[in-house]
C-alpha cells in the first residue's frame, strides 16, 4: 500500500517537484519519498492519537471531488502541509514561499486522488482498509473488521449506528489507535520507520 502511495504522489508530483527548476533532478524521488512520508506519518498520527473518526470523515463519499480550499481547511492536511514544508526547507533548502507553494499545491492534490481512489469500486490499487492498516499494524485485517464497510455508514460526520450487534466502534477505534501507536513504538525502538521502507521504491 506504501509503495502504491509513493507512486501516487510521484504521478501528481509531476509538474510541482520532477519538472520543477526549484527541485535538482537528482534529488527528485528523495523529495518524492519526502512527501510520501508527510502524507503516511501524517496519517499515522491522527490514528494514533485516535482520530480514525476524522480519517474516516476526511475519506467519506461525500468528499469525493472537493476543492482544493476545503482540503485546505482540514486540520489533518494542514498538519501535512506543515510536515512536508518544514522538509523541503530544512532538508532540501528550498526557500520558505518556493516550499509553502509546493507543499500546497502537492499535498492536497494528492490526498483528493487518494480519496477519491479509495471510493472507487474499480479502483484495486487503493482501499481504506489497506491504508489504514498498513498505518496500525494490519489491526484492522487482525481483527476481521471491514473499514469499507463501515466508510459506507459514515455519513455527515457521524456512524450511522443502527443497532444491528456488529463491532462497536469504540471497540474498533481503540484497536486501530493502539495498532498505529504500536506501529510508531516498533520503528523507534528498531530504528526502522516509514521512511526507510519509502526508500525502498526508488528505481
Amino acid at each position: 500500500m506504501l509503495e502504491n502511495l509513493f507512486n501516487l504522489v510521484k504521478e501528481q508530483g509531476i509538474d510541482t517537484v520532477i519538472n520543477n527548476p526549484v527541485i535538482p533532478n537528482e534529488k527528485n524521488d528523495e523529495v518524492i519519498a519526502d512527501a510520501t512520508h508527510s502524507v503516511a506519518d501524517g496519517l499515522q498520527s491522527e490514528l494514533a492519537s485516535g482520530g480514525l473518526p476524522n480519517i474516516l470523515s476526511m475519506f467519506g463519499k461525500n468528499n469525493n471531488n472537493r476543492g482544493i480550499t476545503d482540503l485546505l481547511n482540514n486540520p489533518i492536511v494542514s498538519n501535512i502541509i506543515s510536515k512536508f514544508t518544514n522538509k523541503l526547507i530544512n532538508k532540501h533548502g528550498v526557500s520558505e514561499d518556493e516550499a509553502s507553494g509546493i507543499a500546497g499545491s502537492l499535498i492536497p492534490d494528492v490526498i483528493s486522488s487518494l480519496i477519491n481512489k479509495t471510493n472507487d469500486p474499480d479502483n484495486n490499487s487503493f482501499d481504506l482498509g489497506s491504508l489504514i492498516g498498513s498505518l496500525s499494524n494490519n489491526a484492522p485485517s487482525e481483527g476481521g473488521i471491514n473499514l469499507q464497510d463501515i466508510l459506507s455508514k459514515f455519513s455527515n460526520g457521524g456512524l450511522d449506528m443502527n443497532g444491528d450487534g456488529k463491532l462497536g466502534f469504540d471497540d474498533i477505534m481503540s484497536k486501530i489507535t493502539g495498532g498505529a501507536k504500536k506501529q510508531q513504538e516498533v520503528a523507534q525502538q528498531e530504528g526502522g520507520s516509514l521512511m526507510d521502507t519509502i526508500k525502498g521504491f526508488f528505481k
